[in-house]
């Protein structure tokens, strides 16, 4: 059985705003969005808790630093 963490929690009910707030209206590419969204943040939080360091940051992530640059750059967002 699936225990629903307090980040899933918290997704779910910032999605339930977002439908609320959109009324009748039926969004497109929502998985892109939501994608695009958590990701900018993922990577601003990990660069905020290293202080800008990317090599920290990639670490944290799971990634590497180039991967995390690439990512960067997609994001418009800087260390």
């Amino acid at each position: 059985m699936h225990t629903t963490t307090p980040l899933e929690q918290a997704v779910r009910d910032q999605l339930d705003q977002y439908f609320e707030d959109l009324g009748d209206s039926i969004p497109g590419d929502m998985m892109s969005m939501v994608n695009l969204c958590v990701e900018r943040t993922v990577l601003q939080v990990a660069l905020e808790r290293t202080n800008g360091n990317q090599t920290r940051a990639a670490e944290m992530l799971g990634i590497t630093r180039g991967t995390l640059r690439k990512k960067l750059q997609l994001h418009q967002l800087s260390a």
